[in-house]
């Protein structure tokens, strides 16, 4: 049980940490366009991205799967850049299925990608172990607890600015989306591989 305790930390704090904040600027990314009353929305699209990210974090460990590092470091922030470009041009007044699909389907593929970004870590930390089957659980479920505490936050964050200041959705979408997508630039410059 103490191992299961150590891997489901980790994989919080592989999502809270404030040094790796690639991953808290994705998630906000994708929760930018939804309300606080589009939470379970916001949930799947959260666990779509966790499902993405278990798939890959299980394929690169049991090294299934391998990809240059360099390459998936400048991938992570195109990643961010394209959620958060297209969140500029979807309208408002809510989504239809296709686009909640098409968001589905970003957060599982990208987290796909992410995933890859942290398997080098996570497969040095596991070392020759016989089962990883548990590690790779906790640390997922540990990452999802994370991943939601960060969504909690914004969508409250969200509220203040959307519900009692009166900013137009419109606006907070492209002031945060804007900005994601400044940094995320920013962060593909330092991890450019060519």
């Amino acid at each position: 049980m103490d191992q299961f305790k150590l891997y489901f930390q980790l994989g919080y704090e592989h999502i809270i940490d404030l040094n790796g904040f690639d991953h808290i600027l994705f998630v906000v990314a994708l929760c930018a366009i939804y309300l606080a009353q589009d939470w379970k929305k916001v949930l799947i699209l959260v666990t779509a991205f966790t499902i993405g990210h278990s798939i890959t974090l299980a394929l690169s460990t049991f090294e299934l799967v391998n990809f240059r590092s360099e390459i998936i470091e400048f991938l992570i922030p195109v990643t961010i850049f394209i959620t958060a470009l297209s969140n500029l041009f979807k309208k408002e007044g809510g989504l239809n299925q296709k686009a909640l699909n098409l968001n589905y389907f970003f957060a599982l593929f990208f987290g796909l990608v992410h995933g890859l970004g942290f398997s080098n870590y996570l497969k040095s930390l596991l070392g020759k172990s016989e089962s990883i089957v548990t590690q790779l659980l906790a640390f997922n479920l540990g990452l999802e607890l994370g991943q939601i505490i960060i969504v909690v936050i914004f969508m409250i964050i969200s509220f203040v600015f959307t519900g009692l200041f009166n900013v137009a959705r419109r606006d907070w979408k492209l002031v945060i989306s804007s900005a994601i997508a400044g940094i995320a630039i920013t962060m593909m410059m330092t991890t450019k591989f060519w």
